[in-house]
């Protein structure tokens, strides 16, 4: 029998795999594509997707592929730049193709040791209370793991099969894209699409590098089966619609379509089967939030399913995946709803637009929109435990992810490779030997701390600050589970 399996082989998927493979659990990823996609369907990573791949030591391989972009003009489209001193050591987008954050994911997974298995589609499922069988489609043949995670996309058939529901709205608009060569000077395009966004925030043509340009454009309307690319056709109809030209478009690489349709689901466990990325939520692509949520779930996820595994998780710790990240989930649906509406061209939402404008120029708005596009405004909500009580005296820096702050030797993001707990503690008297086999310490903390001592999880955030080891170990039980003799 497997550990897990993971349905779907994108980037949560990939990075849930390389989360899991830390701590040694046995995964196996079931991707039904026989080969990686070439269609670029995001650009970039904000700044708490960053900050993950900094803290298990990935960053500099995605530097090394992408673009460091100053942050700004992400909320709608709204040309404002970031606030200074955002709470990060990394305060920039890094532009990369989402195929590139594939590759990288995926070596990474397989650098753990990960069996990945393309040409591979899950077809069926069922699960008892000791394990969930799969059906591979074609074949008939069933496999056996311990916990079942879907990350199979918007059109999930895990989600399907595990009956949960998925509401919200269809579609009201949609977008066509891809990549294709075109015949316009460079200059020449460049002053028209400039012209044309002054009104249409929707659309885009821009270099893509090899040559070809990617573009963005409203379609006329809602297809009736949005899983059909477009034509080249129907693409330079749209063209000549909102610009006037067709660009001289021609040769594409990849045609797609894509809409606005808002849903959550209702639950992200169903009993060992649990959802992420986009087969748990679906929302306009506004603020390019949609890979970068994906990721941020697999991180939360990943260390608590693999302490299941691995014998040591508390009766409640699978649970505080859905109590955490649904929430999260909610609030970007939300805020890319509230987007949707901004880049209407109709009298009232443009006028609400021009509102939004001057709001931002207060520094406490574009402080809040931005921490909200980026992540790194998320706090979790840890309340209190059934088993283990309250939280203890609700510090400021309780449920926040801590920043990349120095230390005496070093920085903090350089203790968090393994993926285990961290101690940061600036006393000097406190201990967590209890669970050295899952909670790693630091004594020389530095004054950047902002408190005595701070309890980190495996995915950064702060799940206990003070200075009495009760205290701590409360929180050390409620987190990471008994402690060993």
């Amino acid at each position: 029998m497997t550990d897990v399996i993971i349905a779907g082989g994108g980037p949560t998927g990939m990075m849930l795999a390389a989360e899991l493979r830390l701590h040694d659990v046995d995964v196996l990823i079931l991707e039904k594509e026989a080969e990686p996609t070439e269609q670029v369907r995001s650009l970039g990573l904000h700044v708490r997707s960053i900050e993950i791949l900094d803290q298990r030591g990935l960053l500099e391989r995605f530097l090394e592929q992408g673009k460091q972009y100053p942050g700004g003009g992400r909320f709608a489209g709204i040309d404002k730049p970031w606030p200074e001193q955002l709470d990060t050591a990394h305060a920039y987008i890094l532009g990369i193709p989402q195929p590139v954050t594939d590759r990288l994911l995926a070596e990474r997974a397989a650098e753990l040791g990960a069996d990945i298995r393309r040409g591979s589609e899950l077809a069926g499922l069922s699960q008892d209370s000791d394990g969930v069988t799969v059906e591979l489609a074609g074949t008939g043949n069933r496999l056996r793991a311990r916990y079942l995670v879907g990350c199979d996309g918007g059109r999930s058939t895990v989600r399907k099969l595990l009956g949960v529901g998925f509401p919200g709205e269809p579609a009201k608009v949609e977008w066509l894209r891809g990549e294709m060569e075109v015949t316009t000077p460079p200059e020449e395009l460049a002053a028209l699409v400039a012209e044309v966004r002054k009104t249409h925030k929707g659309f885009g043509v821009g270099p893509a590098g090899n040559g070809l340009y990617g573009v963005v454009v409203p379609a006329e309307k809602v297809a009736e089966g949005s899983t059909v690319p477009p034509t080249l056709e129907e693409v330079k109809r749209q063209l000549r619609a909102f610009a006037g030209t067709d660009f001289g478009a021609h040769s594409p690489r990849w045609l797609s379509r894509f809409g606005d349709a808002t849903r959550q689901a209702e639950r992200y466990r169903a009993g060992r089967a649990f959802l992420a990325g986009d087969a748990a939520h679906v929302h306009p692509p506004l603020g390019g939030q949609g890979l970068n949520l994906g990721i941020q779930d697999a991180f939360n996820l990943g260390w608590k399913l693999a302490a299941e595994v691995g014998g040591w998780a508390p009766d409640d710790l699978l649970d505080s995946y859905h109590s955490e990240r649904h929430p999260v989930g909610a609030d970007v649906l939300n805020n890319t709803r509230a987007q949707s509406e901004l880049l209407s061209t109709e009298p009232g939402p443009q006028a609400v637009r021009r509102l939004v404008t001057e709001l931002m120029d207060f520094e406490v708005v574009n402080r809040y929109l931005t921490e909200k596009i980026t992540a790194i405004g998320v706090r979790y909500d840890f309340g209190s435990s059934p088993l283990h009580g309250p939280p203890g005296d609700g510090h400021e820096l309780l449920g926040k992810r801590l920043r990349d702050i120095g230390l005496e030797r070093g920085r903090l993001y350089e203790q968090m490779h393994r993926g285990r707990g961290l101690l940061l503690d600036r006393t000097g008297r406190l201990s967590a030997d209890g669970w050295a086999d899952r909670v790693d310490s630091v004594v020389d903390a530095g004054a950047e701390l902002g408190a005595p001592a701070a309890l980190l999880r495996p995915d950064g955030h702060v799940a206990w600050a003070g200075d009495d080891q009760a205290g701590l170990e409360k929180q050390l039980s409620r987190w990471f589970g008994a402690p060993v003799s």
